[in-house]
């Protein structure tokens, strides 16, 4: 559940909105000033009169696309007007960038008329290579793209409209091929005619399906030959909906629904019954695409039909119909071919690429990005997941192909080989890292508990680790105190737990499990009172005793008091020499693992270096990044002769030998091992063929002092510390961290523990 100060919090801090212009050349330097501006800049322009082409050479025109809205039909939210409606096409600008890296420039127009809002468009053609109208109520919206599309020369695209429609009409394609219908003798209703409704009707058309098998709902009931606001003459006379007019005695949805092959819903939530569902055709497909609320909800309708396919807009049931599979790959497509249109045919085989997508064998990175063990092609997999990486790869190539072929673009592509890995470069692992891990988490929660039960921070991330459903957090600390502390932060922790060690029911059991674990270290029954008292000391007994699944503690306590408790009671794994800390350092375009950052101060013998190498290299794994190791040193392959440097090449040596499955090298330095042009032209021996994504420190004063250095300089998120090596889930906060870095955290323990089962 998303609550109204979160959202507000989000869009206002720490900078209002959500989108910036950042420059993409230096501009450091009088010289950098003078080609940015004048006199440099004139040469481009004067390049451009002569051939207005080269706008696409010198600016960034050719990926550049304008969303433009009035406000009319902004979500479920009606007409809310064009100011109000900013926020949700920045939204789709964010969007834009990160599934497909086309930047964008919001435009919202204060005007009802749609003839105002064509001519805008039509003054903005050499800003942009394409428009995506958004947010405008039918019908307005359609003689708007209908115009535009008539009278520009670069794509004009209105998503409310097409997204959904070519969504849906890819799992349409599946759903029917899994229940052998063919798509010209099935019936299909659908419930809305709005911008949407039409849409995907037009759309299933083109599929396949015959107009006459059609048949349009909206509030009024069915769209039907002879009703009064379908004559031409009639003041609300809707020529789109009178397309679909055909000759029936049905009347309403309920009707129209009997015998049915297909509905679909762009309509109200509850407006499907149970009892309409079982009016269907044998192996019904229901695509109930409300949002937020369907329709009819995915259970309610499985009770009723256990044969039908089922498709909704919620990411919590099967077959999520989500628009942005679509205008993200769809433009990137038809700006890569500078496409003067997105035709029916581009929308076609984005359609059908999609399908296809769905049928090939999952990756184990998409599996894990979502928690299940696999995906399948079936009923409760007809689409591809929106995080799907592959998505990209897929649809862009078809847009761009089918635009090549119907003669829309003006920049072909020769290799569509080299095209799909320059598609590649568009994103890296760094954009998904941190929902894979939070869908990694969702599909196995488990019991966290929090010794720092009553700190704002930790309940504002139980809040969001509630919400995510990552898992049970398990507040410790005085009942009172922590009730009175979310009451005061205005948050709902229902499905949380708090713990009170001081009243809990199995202290004596804690008590004398203690005493047996330390008695040899100094502890009596007379003094166990005094660290159980400790709420990390009760946190870490939990964990032992079973009554918890991970520990996440530190955001008040410094790193040693934090970590000591766990290391005296869980202890670390059987197969270890010792634990370690490490950092997922996030850039725009990669991840990179820095490591032992936090719990070795010295790694004396080569043995830990190559232990925590590999224990980095594995989370690295897991994480569905294949690591590339630099054992780093202030040497580069022998260049000085020092114990440190021969200690750290030993230690590769060792790395090889217990895992030859590892791409590892070093001693080398840290610039090298993370330059590619260093790498290739100063040492082209090393096994490492390219920048080090996993970097281990030889110390852990060097560690510590790099990852905060890049997180605060560089522009990197660090994700961390992720503690490797103990017997079980524990995970040790850096001091006064943030609330996003606590859920991280909260994430990476419960995978961590799902790993432990």
């Amino acid at each position: 559940m998303i609550r109204k100060q979160d959202a507000l919090d989000y869009h206002e801090l720490p900078t209002p909105g959500k989108v910036e212009v950042v420059p993409t050349k230096p501009c450091l330097t009088q010289r950098d000033l003078s080609l940015a501006y004048t006199p440099g800049v004139a040469q481009p322009c004067l390049e451009i009169e002569k051939n207005p082409e080269d706008a696409y050479r010198y600016t960034s025109k050719g990926n550049l696309v304008a969303v433009v809205s009035n406000g009319t039909a902004v979500l479920g939210l009606g007409d809310i007007g064009a100011l109000a409606g900013k926020p949700v096409m920045e939204g789709k600008g964010v969007l834009f960038k990160k599934f497909a890296n086309v930047d964008v420039f919001d435009i919202e127009l204060n005007t009802h008329n749609p003839d105002e809002i064509i001519k805008t468009c039509q003054l903005l053609e050499p800003t942009f290579g394409g428009i995506n109208l958004e947010d405008i109520s039918a019908p307005a919206c359609f003689y708007i793209e209908e115009t535009l599309k008539a009278t520009m020369k670069i794509p004009v695209f209105h998503d409310d409209q097409h997204g959904t429609a070519i969504i849906s009409g890819a799992a349409l394609l599946n759903a029917l091929e899994l229940v052998g219908k063919d798509i010209s003798k099935v019936r299909v209703v659908f419930n809305g005619a709005g911008a949407a409704g039409i849409a995907c009707a037009n759309f299933y058309v083109q599929l396949g399906v015959k107009l006459e098998n059609v048949m349009l709902c909206d509030t009024k009931g069915v769209i039907y030959h002879g009703r009064e606001d379908l004559d031409p003459k009639h003041p609300k006379y809707n020529k789109y909906k009178a397309h679909f007019a055909g000759k029936t005695n049905a009347r309403t949805l309920a009707e129209a629904m009997k015998d049915a092959d297909v509905f679909a819903g762009v309509s109200v939530k509850d407006c499907v019954t149970q009892e309409m569902v079982k009016s269907m055709a044998k192996n019904p497909i229901i695509f109930a695409m409300a949002n937020p609320d369907p329709e009819i909800t995915y259970p309610e309708a499985k009770a009723a039909r256990d044969d039908l396919i089922m498709a909704t807009g919620r990411s919590d049931y099967p077959n999520q119909v989500n628009n942005v599979l679509g205008f993200p790959f769809i433009f990137r497509g038809a700006l890569d071919v500078r496409a003067t249109a997105i035709n029916e045919p581009m929308k076609v085989a984005a359609a059908h690429a999609l399908a296809k997508l769905a049928k090939e064998d999952v990756p184990d990175s998409v599996c894990r990005a979502y928690g299940v063990d696999k995906f399948t092609f079936g009923r409760e997999y007809i689409i591809p997941k929106p995080f799907d990486p592959r998505v990209l790869l897929w649809e862009a190539p078809a847009v761009a192909k089918a635009a090549m072929e119907t003669g829309v673009a003006q920049k072909p592509i020769e290799d569509f080989d080299r095209y799909r890995e320059s598609l590649e470069r568009h994103f890296g692992p760094a954009q998904t890292i941190v929902r894979k891990l939070i869908n990694k988490a969702k599909a196995a929660p488990k019991r966290i508990v929090f010794p720092e039960g009553n700190d704002d921070r930790i309940l504002r991330a139980a809040q969001i680790i509630l919400d995510e459903k990552i898992g049970v957090p398990l507040l410790l600390g005085i009942k009172t105190d922590v009730e009175a502390r979310i009451k005061d932060l205005g948050l709902d922790l229902k499905g949380a737990e708090i713990v009170d060690n001081f009243h809990h029911p199995k202290i004596k059991e804690y008590t004398d499990e203690f005493i047996r674990l330390r008695q040899r270290h100094g502890i009596t029954p007379a003094n166990a009172w005094r660290f159980l008292s400790q709420r990390n000391y009760f946190g870490s007994m939990m964990l032992h005793m079973g009554d918890a699944d991970c520990l996440v503690a530190g955001v008040t306590r410094s790193y040693p008091e934090t970590i000591r408790p766990a290391l005296q009671i869980i202890k670390m794994r059987p197969d270890k020499r010792l634990c370690c800390g490490l950092y997922m350092m996030v850039f725009p375009n990669e991840v990179i693992f820095f490591a032992d950052t936090t719990v070795n101060v010295d790694h004396d013998q080569p043995e830990d270096l190559a232990e925590i190498a590999i224990s980095t290299a594995d989370v690295a794994k897991e994480m569905g990044i294949e690591p590339r190791i630099a054992m780093l040193s202030f040497s580069n392959f022998g260049s000085v002769q020092h114990r440190n440097a021969a200690k750290v090449r030993k230690a590769v040596e060792i790395v090889r030998k217990l895992r030859p499955d590892l791409t590892v090298d070093g001693e080398i330095q840290a610039d090298a091992a993370v330059n590619r042009e260093i790498i290739n032209e100063s040492f082209p021996f090393t096994d490492l063929k390219g920048p080090a994504n996993v970097l281990i420190f030889p110390t852990m004063e060097a560690g510590n002092i790099a990852y905060k250095l890049v997180s605060q300089l560089g522009g990197a998120t660090a994700i961390g510390p992720i503690l490797v090596g103990m017997a079980k889930s524990v995970h040790v906060l850096q001091h006064g961290c943030s609330v996003d870095n606590i859920v991280n955290i909260a994430a990476i323990a419960v995978v961590d523990a799902q790993n432990a089962v």
